[in-house]
């Protein structure tokens, strides 16, 4: 017999458990949901904390993210990044 409602979530053994403390309120709601759904509470956590971090969008440009590595290359031209001549063919299929 399958379940309709029942969702299976794989746990990794690459887990780190935390504590954490949750107002009554919030608890309760994520009892019922966890009832509902037929799954573990931790499940609802780990699925809304992975929602969260996916809305997040970085605050850090590319440049930021990069900038440690940036010009460390001795020895090329350094209008690389800029002059038509290097950037021909560019962006192209």
């Amino acid at each position: 017999m399958v379940l309709p409602n029942a969702h299976f979530c794989i746990i990794s053994k690459d887990m780190t458990t935390i504590t954490c403390k949750i107002p009554d309120k919030i608890s309760a709601h994520l009892s019922a949901l966890a009832r509902q759904r037929r799954v573990p509470k931790s499940q609802i956590v780990r699925e809304a904390l992975a929602a969260s971090f996916r809305k997040t969008k970085s605050k850090m440009s590319a440049f930021d993210l990069m900038k440690d590595v940036c010009g460390i290359v001795k020895g090329g031209p350094r209008d690389y990044a800029s002059h038509r001549r290097h950037l021909k063919g560019f962006g192209e299929a």
